[in-house]
């Protein structure tokens, strides 16, 4: 049977998988597009608590995908099969940030663990999202290979501003869709954005309870101040606010480590984001000061674990699992929730009138 005539007929209810699930922002932007998610699939386990309270009807492997065999996922697809694989691999052997030698890095190589499921799941799209690393890579032109000689079609990868797809963050991403029909490649490939405006952080912060150190609010777990060290919290009160930076620092108050640096080295450290600007990029260190501009605009403190998970397009009914510094992982690394809806909606409205024709 040939890839096209399998998806000769289709349910109304089209079917995804999500390898790298993490704790489960692509699954919900799936869900919110339309999409059954049959499976999901990560090895962290604070993660996969997460993704287990959020998703309960998924079946979750909760495992490396070196140990789970495909087969075991096809026998959950119906007789149609899949319509939608995701692969959002962990982008640290990728990212600009990593001082560690990518070809030492074993991560590299997870996007291509995919193949085998891509071989025996025969999905109808294939979406990949990363850091804008992966598309120079050897990987991604590995991957092409492998997806022509399965019979797939492909644009070049798109490089995406989370910000444009109503994402209150400026977040560079890599896309990359592959498809047995060359039509959902071409609709995305003219995908550049769909804000008219990009959102700021004071829309994305509106409603949160105003916080001084140490203080949280009783109604939301999330949203607690981080407990400063008495030297950070005198170095924040000379930062000014909405965008400030830690050049304003008096000589006394600056990092010994930031003093024999370069002008210009690492400008973010100790930054405020600014009000009517998107946020930077939100890393595993979203809220600690020291690892970027993740100061609040104005008050005295790191943004909180729910002002992050806004900043991610998370919903505040989104269930976290884990330690605080867990937490603040699972919202860095989460793919922003409003962009893959938007790329999602994209692929399930096209295929769909596609096959009403």
């Amino acid at each position: 049977m040939t890839l096209n005539s399998r998806f000769g007929e289709r349910n109304a209810t089209p079917v995804a998988v999500d390898l790298f699930s993490g704790s489960g922002s692509v699954t919900a932007a799936l869900k919110r597009a339309g999409y059954w998610v049959a499976a999901g699939l990560d090895v962290d386990e604070h993660a996969a608590a997460t993704y287990r309270a959020n998703h309960p009807e998924v079946h979750l492997f909760r495992d490396d995908i070196h140990d789970v065999e495909p087969d075991d996922l096809a026998a959950l697809l119906p007789k149609e099969g899949l319509d939608l694989l995701t692969i959002c691999a962990p982008c640290q052997p990728f990212s600009s940030q990593n001082r560690k030698r990518r070809k030492d890095d074993d991560r590299a190589s997870l996007i291509l663990q995919a193949l085998p499921f891509i071989e025996a799941l025969r999905p109808r799209t294939i979406w990949v999202e990363n850091v804008p690393g992966l598309g120079s890579s050897k990987i991604i032109r590995r991957l092409k290979t492998n997806l022509a000689s399965l019979g797939y079609h492909f644009e070049e990868p798109m490089r995406l501003d989370a910000a444009d797809f109503c994402v209150p963050q400026r977040r560079i991403r890599f896309v990359f869709t592959a498809s047995i029909d060359r039509r959902v490649c071409s609709t995305l490939a003219g995908l550049s954005k769909i804000s008219k405006a990009q959102p700021t952080v004071r829309m994305a912060f509106e409603g949160l309870k105003s916080l001084g150190p140490f203080e949280f609010d009783e109604h939301d777990r999330l949203h607690a101040s981080r407990r400063h060290g008495e030297m950070t919290l005198k170095r924040l009160k000379h930062i000014p606010g909405d965008g400030g930076s830690r050049t304003s620092l008096p000589p006394e108050l600056q990092l010994v480590c930031h003093r024999s640096l370069p002008s210009g080295s690492f400008p973010d450290v100790y930054g405020r984001m600014s009000w009517d600007a998107p946020a930077p990029t939100l890393t595993t260190g979203c809220t600690d000061v020291t690892r970027g501009r993740f100061a609040h605009p104005e008050e005295n403190r790191a943004i909180t674990l729910r002002e992050a998970a806004r900043l991610q397009t998370f919903p505040d009914d989104y269930e976290f699992c884990g330690t605080r510094s867990d937490i603040a992982a699972q919202i860095g690394n989460a793919v922003p929730m409003a962009m893959a809806y938007a790329m999602f909606e994209q692929i399930h409205g096209c295929t769909r009138s596609w096959t009403s024709d």
